[in-house]
Order: C-alpha cells, then structure tokens, then sequence
C-alpha cells in the first residue's frame, strides 16, 4: 500500500514540460461522499507558468485497502485550458461503488501521456450511516423536531424508530435522546423551545439542538458544545457541521457523534497531535 502512495507521489512529479506548470490545488478538506452512485468531486487547477496551458486530461479511480490498490476506471476527462497565473475550479462527475464501512479512494488526474498531474484521496461511505441512532435511542424510539424535514425520511427509511415532536411536544416525549433541527431560519424556531430544552433534560432527556444560521456578527460561539442540566445534556451544534444533512456524509458522521456525546458527555481535552507510527 505504502509502495503504491509512494509510486503516485513520485509518478506526480515527473510531468512533461509543457504541462510543468499546470498544478492540481491540494483539497483543504478530503472530499467524502457516499457510495453506489454518481458524484461530483470539484477540484482545483493553477497555471503558476507564463505560457497558456492546453492538456487532455483522463481520469483514473483507484479503490484502496491496507494491502491493495485496485483500478476501477479508466475515463477520458476534458481539455484543460488555464491561462498564465490563472486558478480555475473545475469539477467531474465520479461513480464509485457501494461500500459497507468507510473506504478510501484515489482519483488520479493524467494526461494523454500518462503522466499524472496530481491525486485527489475520496472517502466514500456507506449509505445506512444513520442506522447507528437506533441503538442509542435504547428501548424507546428517538423523539424529532425537524421542521425541513430533513431526517424523517432518512430515518423511516432505515427503520429507525422516531417520535415527531411537531406534532406531539417536547413536553410529553419519554425517551432518553432527542434532536432539535435543523431550522432553515431562526424563524422556525418556537419562542419555549429553550425551556423545553431545559426541563426535558432535568426530565432525563438528553438533547442535541441544531441551531438556525444566524448573524456573523452575532457573539462569537464554539461550533458545538454541551450544557448540563443535572446529569443530562443538551449539545448545541452549529449549522455549518451538520450542513445539508441528506447527502452529506461528514453531516451524518457528525450528528452520530453529538447524539453520543449527549448520552455520554465528557470534558473537553488538548488533541493529541504526536506523529503516529
């Protein structure tokens, strides 16, 4: 595997000169999307040289494990064209496989050559994510206020069992875990959810609110933090880390973890950023 990533690396450097100066902008954030159907992963491509830039460009996917490196596609792209000192943002739509837990993949950007012109990692995940919140809602059925109707439908479809709160009330749910959002607007939110809120966790209902987007100069909050009431929680989450919900895995993965840390709290502790092995 390491012999692999060491080849791609290497193999990225050795371009032509007349693609020298086209470079492929490393993501800030690895792309993750979901398997078993088509996506489109944007990339971005600067001309650091002083000469317009034409290539053909193709497109390899690689699915990788701790032993393995498999090709599964072989594509031809587009013609590239970047002007000098010019940064353009492009995208390309990739069909990768089901997959049953998290996998990763390498996207190989070549031109007519072969010679490749940068890699692009993908973590593609499994469709059933959100199948993890049923055995935290325990015995019971996991109680939603979900005004965009954005979880419901997710949920009913993976058979996990849920209370809507729009129409029965926080006040009545006897549950152990509730979400709250996510709003579209600080419109949609009702005047007494706040002391809803607070008396369902001294209830023992433990909560994760998804907050509306609001002003950005508004108080400076942390993107997401937990409120003791007694010895539950209730876990604010700002909208950005759990931004459109359906089709966004680091979204789901997210949300998993804020319904984990309201049942389970724990302090906030310095990362830990030793090198690993």
């Amino acid at each position: 595997m390491k012999c692999w990533l060491t080849w791609l690396l290497l193999a990225s450097c050795a371009m032509s000169a007349a693609n020298a100066q086209l470079e492929l902008v490393p993501d800030a954030q690895t792309p993750c999307v979901f398997g078993g159907a088509t996506q489109k992963i944007t990339v971005v491509w600067r001309n650091d040289g002083g000469q317009i830039t034409n290539a053909e460009i193709r497109t390899q996917i690689f699915q990788t494990t701790s032993a393995t490196t498999v090709l599964l596609a072989d594509v031809a792209w587009k013609k590239l064209s970047v002007l000098p000192a010019q940064t353009v943002i492009e995208s390309k739509s990739l069909e990768f496989p089901a997959v049953k837990a998290e996998t990763k993949f390498l996207v190989q950007w070549m031109v007519a050559t072969n010679q490749i012109l940068g890699v692009t990692e993908v973590f593609v995940y499994p469709t059933n994510l959100l199948a993890e919140l049923k055995p935290l809602a325990g015995e019971g059925a996991i109680g939603l206020f979900d005004p965009q109707n954005q979880l419901k439908p997710l949920l009913k479809n993976l058979g996990v069992d849920f209370v809507d709160l729009e129409s029965s009330g926080l006040e009545v749910f006897s549950g152990k875990l509730a979400v709250v959002g996510p709003f579209e607007s600080r419109a949609q939110l009702r005047a007494s959810l706040m002391a809803q809120l607070e008396l369902a966790a001294k209830r023992g209902i433990n909560s994760v609110w998804l907050l509306p987007r609001t002003d950005r100069s508004a108080k400076l909050l942390p993107s997401f933090y937990a409120v003791a009431e007694k010895t539950n929680s209730i876990v604010v989450v700002q909208p950005e880390l759990v931004a459109d919900l359906p089709d966004n895995p680091s979204s789901q993965r997210n949300l998993i973890y804020f319904c984990k840390l309201a049942l389970s709290p724990s302090p906030p502790a310095l990362p830990n950023l030793a090198a690993q092995p």
